[in-house]
């Protein structure tokens, strides 16, 4: 059974810094290319940021020079870490992990709140 379980998300004040995190299991973590995605209240659900098996990173233009995405494959975790965090980056952030193998086969976690407020 697939489980993507995300953590750190919470309340913050704008100007400051969270870190994200997405454990893995039931998959072979080091093969899947790791993505946060993110959603606003209203909104469709948009890429934040992925990270390849062979640790390539792609950022969204908003929150590029922001946020950066890694991943401990000894951990089977991905991070996301948030930096000069703005009141627009309030969504439910969600970790996915992606493999193509003849077809595409995609898990998401549950998501955890980022609420940037002051």
């Amino acid at each position: 059974q697939v489980q993507l379980v995300e953590s750190g998300g919470g309340l913050v004040q704008p100007g400051g810094s969270l870190r994200l995190s997405c454990a893995g299991s039931g998959i072979i973590f080091r093969l899947y290319t790791m993505a946060w995605y993110r959603q606003a209240p209203g909104k469709q659900r948009e890429l934040v940021a992925t990270v390849t098996k062979s640790n390539s990173t792609n950022y969204a233009d908003s929150v590029q020079g922001r946020f950066t995405i890694s991943r401990d494959n000894a951990k089977n975790t991905v991070y996301l870490q948030m930096n000069s965090l703005k009141p627009e980056d309030t969504a439910v952030y969600y970790c996915n992990a992606a493999i193509t193998i003849f077809s595409t086969s995609t898990f998401w976690g549950q998501g955890t709140q980022v609420t940037v407020s002051s």
